[in-house]
């Protein structure tokens, strides 16, 4: 028998629910060594060298909004460097490296568990490369249509919506993006009906987010998901 929850912020603050199953989806802003799929690439750790001052994984955004939401850990499905869509970085060469086997709309397809919350924070990696905007596609994608940005994050979005059709779906959207990338994530967020974290004022180190600025994401995260009640059905 399924009960039903509400997570907002009175429910959180009298510790009325139990906690949600949350997983992630992302990239190196989301890795911790020992905390993703073995094989994905990470870019966080606990051993040396450290590419910044984020040193433990109670330091990572994602750890900070289970803990503020009295929830637990169902998968982290993050992969450092991976784009969205299948084009990666060109590295000197005219031509996108593919990241398709590493790609979001790749891995929406498996390592998600069983969620009652996704969030997913991607996006940077296809700005930083330059992968191709692309048009809007809403069904019957096309392998060029998943090399574009907009094609990718559609169909990654509809994958994890019939796939994971009781859960709650959020898009983290990174600061200091190209206004296309910001403008395409909002313009498919709206069109799927999934709330999008603007993060702002984001501390960084080598472009990564450092202590003060996971907990800054962490914060903000956890306050938009307050401000946005989500219901689920879970098993008990």
């Amino acid at each position: 028998m399924k009960r039903m929850i509400l997570i907002g912020a009175v429910a959180l603050s009298f510790g009325l629910i139990a906690g949600p199953r949350i997983s992630i989806l992302g990239d190196s802003y989301s890795t911790f060594e020992g905390f993703i799929p073995d094989g994905f690439a990470t870019w966080y750790r606990d051993s040396a060298p450290f590419p910044n001052d984020v040193t433990k994984v109670e330091e990572t955004w994602w750890w900070q909004v289970i803990q503020g939401l009295g929830g637990q850990l169902e998968r982290n499905n993050s992969y450092s460097g991976s784009t969205i869509c299948y084009a990666g970085y060109k590295k000197g060469n005219p031509t996108h490296q593919d990241y398709s086997d590493r790609a979001f709309v790749t891995r929406a397809e498996r390592y998600m568990g069983e969620p009652d919350i996704i969030l997913v924070f991607g996006g940077t990696n296809d700005a930083w490369a330059d992968s191709p905007i692309g048009t809007n596609v809403w069904a019957n994608w096309t392998s060029d249509d998943l090399w574009t940005f907009r094609g990718g994050m559609s169909k990654m979005i509809t994958i994890l919506q019939d796939k994971h059709s009781d859960a709650r779906i959020f898009f983290m959207l990174n600061s200091d993006l190209k206004p296309e990338v910001n403008d395409a994530v909002h313009e498919i967020c709206a069109h799927y009906s999934i709330p999008c974290v603007d993060l702002h004022d984001i501390d960084k180190q080598r472009n990564h987010p450092s202590v003060a600025g996971m907990k800054a994401i962490a914060d903000q995260t956890i306050e938009f998901i307050k401000d946005h009640p989500v219901h689920l059905q879970i098993a008990p």
